[in-house]
């Protein structure tokens, strides 16, 4: 195998760090992972960069140890390296290089006041987690370190400013710093004036510069591959990619990236992407964001979806160990997903609340899990599984509405990815069950956002002149790619709605946890 011809994604998720390394056929041919898990500090859901330097470096020896495992060779060099993760949030750096405040992730509501007079200045959503939220929540509340700012970037911006010296990103990633001018491909001038005259920050000297897909975005440097790989194997020179978000590789992972192409991302939170071709009304719900070449896409993000289910998952394995049992926990996911395809249609009167965080789409600034039932429901091991796989596609449904009932936006195709649908048949149904549509799941579903990654670096290695990313995906690399369609019967359906009424109904019961718990 020639390393030469390889392109390798890695993507900081929620929950893992993990890395794919593909061949000139846009095959998986390594990878490695890191579990990592954020943490709640004074208030703020943050990772420490300590936390973030040692799972990064975790990740890259787990891939060169697959890598040796597998052809017996020396991981010393690439075609091309991208880096993706969890989009959003807030990392200032002052002019020497020094973090000024914690990393303040995508999954924080603590900036509604800036949220609010931001969409209202812009006549533009700025939901809680963007970038420009959390900036100018700091500035409202007078924090001292807003001065020193001299760069603010994501965690992917910051991974890729240490590997290759420069401050930029993919024009996805920066979606969700500021909005965007898809003509352009740059930030919304207007709005850059706009925020200057409000705050006297001048955003164009403190933001990443912006590219497209398939732009050079640079070389990993001496230090940049001491960073990634501390054993001085690496060798620097490699070409890297822009930068993206874990929204913009889902979109590539799924080859969804033309208008009226969508996906849903399902892992610790859910979101859909749906590439518009036309302008839509400002919803609170409804975030617009942009494809990796810089089409505008209506993003639906929750901040909540599987974290509730691995914590049920995690009880139920203690249970196995507390009765002698051994159990494999992939094993276990499994067959607890498919036990809910036995469960009652509208899950028997079960109900749950997935909220972990707080929600956007539910006007929910903390989240408690709840889970309630009636005395005369139907407590079902499949009945209390269904349940929280609806919960956890519930409020994606309910911001998903207000696009296809209230926009009218037409969707084609719909694709299911992520942890969520690693389980054959399962999620899908779930989803198709909840949007009404077929759903479906290609072959490398599981591999999600860092398989996409790795798409665009090879994008950027091997495109040909002139070539649309939409045009690389559909004719090279998923020309030959097989995938699963599956449409829900009426029945789910119609249990679905029940189920979702249901819920809607009682959202009181979660608010009221918010307050008392």
């Amino acid at each position: 195998m020639d390393l030469k011809k390889t392109a390798l994604g890695i993507e900081l998720g929620s929950t893992r760090i993990k890395a794919v390394l593909i061949d000139e056929n846009f095959l998986p041919i390594a990878s490695g992972d890191y579990e990592w898990e954020n943490q709640l500090v004074n208030g703020v859901w943050t990772y420490s960069m300590d936390a973030v330097h040692t799972g990064l470096r975790s990740c890259f020896a787990a891939l060169k140890a697959d890598v040796k495992e597998k052809y017996g060779l020396e991981l010393t060099e690439l075609g091309a390296i991208g880096v993706s993760a969890m989009m959003h949030g807030y990392l200032p750096f002052d002019r020497d290089g020094r973090q000024l405040a914690e990393f303040r992730t995508w999954r924080n509501t603590i900036t509604g006041e800036a949220a609010e007079k931001l969409t209202a200045l812009f006549g533009f959503n700025i939901p809680q987690r963007w970038s420009i939220a959390h900036l100018y929540q700091a500035v409202l509340n007078g924090e001292e370190h807003v001065k020193d700012i001299a760069f603010l970037t994501t965690l992917a911006g910051y991974i890729h400013w240490r590997l290759t010296g420069e401050k930029l990103m993919g024009v996805g990633e920066a979606s969700g710093m500021f909005p965007i001018d898809s003509q352009k491909l740059d930030y919304d001038e207007g709005m850059v004036q706009k925020f200057k005259a409000l705050s006297g920050i001048d955003l164009r000297a403190i933001l990443p510069k912006v590219l497209p897909a398939g732009a050079n975005a640079g070389k990993l440097t001496e230090a940049g591959a001491l960073f990634l790989d501390p054993t001085g194997a690496l060798r620097p020179g490699i070409p890297v990619a822009p930068c993206e978000g874990d929204a913009g590789t889902g979109m590539v992972a799924t080859n969804s990236v033309r208008v009226r192409t969508g996906n849903v991302s399902a892992g610790t939170s859910d979101f859909a992407m749906i590439v518009t071709d036309k302008p839509l009304g400002v919803h609170r719900e409804i975030d617009m964001v942009t494809t990796p070449d810089g089409l505008p896409v209506a993003m639906v993000h929750c901040n909540n979806c599987t974290s509730d289910i691995n914590a049920w998952v995690g009880l139920f394995s203690e249970f196995c160990e507390l009765m002698g049992m051994e159990t494999n926990k992939g094993e276990l996911f499994t067959k607890l997903f498919r036990i809910a395809l036995e469960g009652d249609a509208d899950c028997g009167g079960l109900l749950s609340y997935n909220y972990f965080s707080g929600e956007g789409v539910t006007d929910l600034d903390e989240g408690r899990p709840v889970f309630a039932r009636t005395p005369d429901a139907r407590f079902t091991l499949a009945n209390f599984m269904r349940t929280h796989l609806l919960s956890a596609l519930a409020t994606l449904k309910i911001g998903l509405d207000i696009l296809t009932q209230t926009e009218r936006v037409e969707i084609d195709k719909l694709y299911g990815h992520g942890g969520f649908f690693k389980t054959p048949e399962v999620g899908q149904r779930m989803l198709s069950a909840a949007v009404g549509a077929p759903v479906s799941v290609m072959e490398t579903a599981g591999e999600g956002g860092p398989y996409g990654m790795a798409l665009l670096a090879a994008y950027m290695l091997w495109k040909d002149e002139g070539e649309s990313l939409p045009d690389y995906l559909d004719g090279k690399v998923f020309a030959g790619a097989s995938s699963s369609t599956l449409t829900a019967d009426e029945a789910d359906r119609e249990g679905f709605t029940a189920f979702l009424e249901r819920y809607r109904r009682a959202l009181p019961v979660e608010r009221c946890a918010v307050e008392v718990m």
